[in-house]
């Protein structure tokens, strides 16, 4: 009874609009079963035989909104539709006027049963109306037949109508999420390109210097092991020739380290790095225990989010308070950015948030580090921006820097 399907087979979903079509089919049906059988009783022709058949009537529907068994299995769905219309034919051979609960039966037909069988029991339930009319007052005319089958009609072209909506729907929501699907994918191509072409400038840079260092640092140091027993004046000017190349390669590995910093960071500490972006962004900031050293990754990752997320809030949210929090821990070091602007969905399509897709490489940097990021936001109620980095996760990225 309460399966979510649209109304035609062979289509599944579980929507808004559904669910407010179901309650509104059931609600119809309790509506029009409650005042057929008033009428009845206040017009004397149902009798306590069609009055507890009613109430069997209404118990048996009900059942296939609170039976678990009925709501998700197929089988049970159809022994307890066969079992609503025996008892809705017996009623209304009792008393005709219960004909016009055909109609809201029409549509959970079409609601549970596969396209050919639907449309059989849909005629097969106007016939039981069409008989049904024949033992009134008046016999069988052409409006009580055309009446029933109107009815049939209507609701047969209701249920088609709404699953070629639905069709559409999905449809268009599968282009949707191919989109999406297409642009997540090519901006992380885009990503993997630009990591693929520094690891190349580096590994050029680290061949033509640093390696070109190291190889002659070995070779002087064989050539002054080989000239210490002999000639002692030239292994002490071979070592000191060791020395000059090998401070010459530490000269050249602290540049490749500078040209990795972010020039923020340059001859700074990171506090002092968000303290001015804050102060760019009219944005307060707040910092909480005492400051140690963070691998270069790790404070680079920390900036580079913090200008993202005051970016959002600046351009996006029009925000007219901006907080940035950055807590030092014993086992962790966090970052919040909190601005109390238009706020977002964050579970919006991508492509309809903007703002949430430089957060999305953010994401997965932080993840990188070994720490995690979360946004939490909806619409008039501001953003917050949440990272957390582990300790151990920064040693290891400090480790693996070196």
């Amino acid at each position: 009874m309460t399966r979510t399907e649209p109304p035609a087979p062979g289509h599944t979903a579980d929507t808004p609009a559904l669910r407010l079509m179901n309650l509104a089919l059931h609600g119809l049906f309790f509506a029009l079963l409650g005042v057929l059988a008033v009428r009845g009783v206040l017009g004397g022709g149902l009798g306590p035989g069609g009055l507890a058949a009613a109430g069997l009537l209404a118990a048996v529907y009900a059942a296939g909104g609170v039976v678990e068994r009925i709501r998700t299995t197929r089988q049970w769905a159809g022994l307890w539709l066969g079992a609503v219309v025996l008892i809705w034919i017996a009623l209304t051979l009792l008393h005709p006027e219960f004909c016009y609960l055909a109609f809201p039966l029409h549509f959970v037909c079409l609601h549970l049963l596969p396209t050919r069988r639907a449309v059989l029991a849909v005629a097969a339930l106007t016939g039981v109306v069409v008989a049904a009319q024949a033992g009134t007052e008046g016999g069988l005319t052409t409006a009580k037949v055309l009446g029933p089958v109107a009815g049939a009609a209507v609701a047969l072209l209701t249920a088609y109508g709404y699953a070629a909506l639905y069709r559409e729907s999905r449809e268009r929501q599968r282009l949707i999420d191919d989109l999406v699907r297409t642009r997540d994918e090519l901006a992380a191509t885009q990503r993997e390109a630009g990591r693929l072409a520094e690891r190349q400038r580096l590994a050029r840079e680290i061949h033509d210097t640093l390696a070109q260092g190291l190889s002659s640092i070995v070779l002087l140091a064989r050539a002054a092991d080989a000239a210490l027993p002999v000639d002692p004046e030239t292994a002490a000017s071979r070592i000191r020739e060791v020395g000059r190349t090998a401070s010459a390669n530490l000269d050249e590995a602290r540049r490749f380290v500078h040209a990795l910093t972010p020039p923020a960071l340059d001859d700074t500490t990171l506090t002092e790095a968000l303290r001015r972006l804050a102060g760019g962004a009219r944005a307060d900031f707040h910092l909480d225990g005492e400051p140690y050293p963070l691998p270069v990754e790790a404070e680079v990752a920390l900036l580079r989010l913090t200008q993202e997320a005051l970016a959002n809030a600046v351009r996006h949210a029009r925000a007219e308070r901006i907080a940035v929090t950055l807590t030092y821990l014993d086992d962790e070091v966090t970052l919040d950015v909190f601005d109390d602007g238009v706020g977002f969905d964050p579970q919006a399509p991508a492509g309809g948030e903007r703002r949430t897709f430089g957060l999305h490489g953010m994401r997965e940097r932080i993840a990188a580090l070994g720490g995690g990021l979360t946004v939490e936001s909806a619409p008039g109620e501001g953003t917050v921006v949440a990272v957390a980095l582990p300790l151990r996760a920064t040693v290891l990225a400090e480790a693996g820097a070196r």
